[in-house]
């Protein structure tokens, strides 16, 4: 059920008070205008949480990608996380994952096409991104892990909230996993609980919409994952061991490797392929030392044949870079890709608010209001027919 994930220290609530303190004072200082949100004229979408990790930002990033980049020139900017790298670095096909962070490589790989790029300073990272001398013509960007990023004022921010640790039910941290207070979800125009079973209840739907207490200007949502077939991750290996559906898990000896903040549900996912799951964890983003990769290389020697590991995606974008995993642990080696689907018959309506706004805020979309109005102008003045005063929100 919802909560089932929260830990809450209760000797580590005083510390958290003090934490709250200071966020919100920081808070304060944006709300009186004393710190400045800044808003572009190119459309701006913010993915983020309140909590630390573990809310699915990545496949919700790319669930926007693949909804807008048929359509409009799409833009990813990301903090890149744990990167060899300073400053703003616009990626290409050959820029090596050290250099832009695991999730931002990620997402260049699997959709070469669209534009990706790492700036620590948001306000910078888009301006350089939109800026008319970089030839990029970007039509909408997408912000991942941006929503404490008050410095950006985007045109829709978007809120996850992971379905087993609703925010209602958490701490500040260090006693929770909560980077603001709760009251923060008031910023956000659209809320996605993330990570929903997908046999949730009407009951249970309507039990969270109450308990989030959201404002009418807010609209809720809710997303579960699904799982495509596994793919190898070191795919020049010879002999590799064949999985084409994840049906073909069955039956097999699995090493769950993962360091992500919340490997619970994928665990939990992937009972039903298989019940012989050895989880090997790390922490979120970790970064695989020679121990760690002794650590898998022995777990899996240790595993009754038939055999597999099994990773992220995320996690599979490190492994790839690192040295002394065995030929045994390579041609067994799979990443598993996720995608979010939208609940309760409520895709269409997503699609179509974010499609709008984007639409109606693109710059061709802008010009070619201009170019009405001037024409409307035009044959006005020449003519006896009333003028009309249209009111447009660019």
């Amino acid at each position: 059920m919802e909560g089932d994930f929260i830990k809450i220290n209760n000797k580590l609530l005083g510390l958290a008070w003090f934490y709250g303190l200071g966020v919100g004072i920081r808070n304060l200082l944006f709300e009186m205008g004393i710190l400045k949100s800044r808003s572009f004229s190119t459309p701006v979408i913010s993915v983020g949480n309140i909590t630390v990790g573990g809310t699915g930002k990545t496949p919700h990033v790319e669930y926007l990608i693949r909804l807008l980049k048929g359509k409009h020139n799409v833009a990813v900017l990301s903090r890149g996380y744990k990167r060899k790298s300073s400053g703003f670095v616009l990626s290409d096909k050959d820029t090596p994952m050290p250099m832009i962070g695991d999730e931002p490589f990620q997402m260049k790989q699997k959709f070469p096409d669209i534009t990706v790029a790492v700036d620590r300073k948001r306000t910078r990272g888009i301006s350089k991104l939109t800026a008319d001398e970089s030839g990029l013509d970007i039509d909408v960007v997408l912000l991942d892990d941006a929503f404490q990023h008050r410095y950006v004022k985007p045109g829709i921010n978007i809120l996850l909230v992971d379905y087993h640790r609703l925010v209602i039910y958490d701490r500040l941290l260090p006693a929770g996993r909560l980077r603001e207070p709760v009251k923060a979800k008031d910023r956000a125009d659209i809320v996605i609980i993330t990570k929903c079973p997908k046999d949730l209840k009407p009951m249970e739907f309507r039990v969270i919409t109450k308990a989030m207490n959201l404002y009418p200007y807010q609209q809720l949502f809710f997303s579960t994952l699904e799982y495509d077939a596994p793919r190898p991750v070191f795919t020049n290996e010879p002999n590799m061991a064949p999985v084409d559906s994840l049906e073909a898990l069955a039956g097999k000896n699995i090493l769950l490797l993962t360091g992500i903040a919340s490997p619970e549900q994928l665990m939990h996912d992937l009972q039903q392929y298989h019940s012989q799951i050895t989880p090997l964890t790390f922490g979120d983003h970790h970064d695989f030392k020679r121990k760690d990769i002794l650590a898998i290389n022995e777990t899996f020697a240790q595993l009754p044949e038939p055999r597999l590991v099994l990773t992220t995606e995320k996690d599979a974008t490190r492994l790839m870079v690192v040295d002394g995993l065995t030929d045994d642990v390579k041609r067994h080696l799979y990443a598993l890709p996720l995608r979010i689907a939208i609940m309760q018959g409520q895709q269409k309506e997503f699609n179509q608010k974010i499609l709008g706004y984007v639409y109606k805020n693109s710059r061709n979309s802008i010009l070619a209001k201009r170019k009405d109005d001037h024409k409307s102008q035009n044959s006005d003045s020449t003519g006896d027919r009333p003028r009309t005063i249209s009111f447009r929100n660019n």
